[in-house]
This record gives C-alpha cells, sequence and structure tokens, in this order.
C-alpha cells in the first residue's frame, strides 16, 4: 500500500518464484494476457481518480492483466474483481496502457513496489526476474 497525496494505493498478489526458469518469452509468452502473480488474479485498489501513464482512471478496485513483449508491455486494468488468474476476462477492461520494461537485478519472487516516490506521484514497478515494469500513478486533475 502507498499513499500518493491523499490517495491511497493498494495492490494485492500472489508471489511466484522463478526457480531458475526462464519467465518472459518462456514460461510467460509473449503476446498473451497474463495476470501477474499466482492463483486469484492481481488487484489494485485507488481511493480516488488517478492517471496512469497519463491516462484517466476512477477510483475503484481492478484487476491488473499485462501483454509482454520484447519491446513494450500493455498494461490492463479490468473490472472482472475478484477473479482467478485464467482464463483472461475479455471485454471487461477500464483501461490500456503501454510501459517500456526496463532490465533490473535478479528478483526471485515476483514483486510489486512503490522505488519513486515524490508526495503526490509515484511509479509502481512489477519486477520478477530481471524484468522490471514501470506504472506511473499520480492524481486525476
Amino acid at each position: 500500500m502507498q499513499r500518493l497525496g491523499g490517495t491511497t494505493v493498494e495492490v494485492r498478489y500472489s508471489r511466484p518464484s522463478a526457480r531458475g526458469r526462464e519467465l518472459f518469452g518462456a514460461l510467460v509468452p509473449w503476446g498473451r494476457p497474463w495476470t501477474p502473480g499466482a492463483d486469484t488474479a492481481t488487484s489494485i485498489a485507488f481511493s480516488e481518480a488517478v492517471r496512469v501513464n497519463g491516462q484517466p482512471l476512477s477510483a475503484g478496485t481492478y484487476t491488473i492483466w499485462m501483454i509482454p513483449s520484447e519491446a513494450r508491455w500493455t498494461v490492463i486494468f479490468s473490472s472482472a474483481h475478484p477473479v482467478w488468474h485464467l482464463p483472461y476476462p475479455q471485454g471487461r477492461d477500464v483501461l490500456r496502457v503501454e510501459s517500456t520494461p526496463r532490465e533490473g537485478t535478479h528478483m526471485e519472487l515476483l514483486t510489486f513496489y512503490f522505488p519513486d516516490v515524490d508526495g503526490l506521484t509515484g511509479e509502481l514497478v512489477m519486477h520478477w526476474g530481471t524484468t522490471v515494469v514501470p506504472i506511473a500513478i499520480d492524481p486525476a486533475r
């Protein structure tokens, strides 16, 4: 959970382990929707309206899905909540944004965290293996 100004952001997820496996492009195929986590689909709740990578998103609880690719990832916020991690709930997308992944140190367990917060804005990242997917969050204006 993180506070950004007056907004509370809460991410709930299960943490799969890499266990020496090749992750993206193998265990998690390129170009197919995937929820970053295990068991119940990963969820994110916003207490107030926000902008995600510059796009508006209403207050509420959503499940997070991602479509990985080598160069750009699609991050999907779905109104399907709560749901199991399979299958992807088609037709329930509320917002899709693009993100450019970057390389980080190895993270054995899939993790969401806020490495950069300046009071009102923050960067939420999904980090697993050496892949870091950033998501910018700031108050709706």
